[in-house]
């Protein structure tokens, strides 16, 4: 965030150790840290809340695209549905020439004739 060197802190000090006197520089110094510690939570408070809501806008996104598929798939399952009730159709009218329905070839395993495994 800030790029402050040692030499810079070093003249911050010295100035501080003047302005203020040796007395109540160290309550100083203390309260300084408790501001900054405020300041570094505040930032860190934010930016946990800014990832939420990225992440929020993400998990929409991602359920609008799911959505859309949701559709696409009604659209496959009622055509599915039209193209087997044209075939049940076909087959109660007696037509000779409807194709029989394909089959699903099973998977082939090949195992291997070495016994030296």
């Amino acid at each position: 965030m800030f790029d402050i060197g040692f030499w810079e802190l070093a003249v911050i000090g010295v100035v501080a150790l003047l302005v203020v006197g040796p007395e109540r520089l160290p309550g100083l110094a203390r309260t300084t840290g408790h501001w900054v510690g405020r300041a570094r939570r505040f930032v860190s408070g934010v930016k946990a809340d800014i990832d939420r809501e990225i992440a929020a806008d993400e998990l929409k996104k991602a359920l609008a695209k799911q959505a859309n598929s949701e559709a696409l798939y009604e659209i496959i399952e009622e055509t599915k549905q039209t193209i087997l009730e044209t075939k049940d159709q076909l087959e109660a009218q007696g037509e000779d020439d409807v194709p029989p329905e394909p089959e699903i070839p099973a998977a082939v395993t090949h195992k291997s004739n070495d016994t030296n495994g």
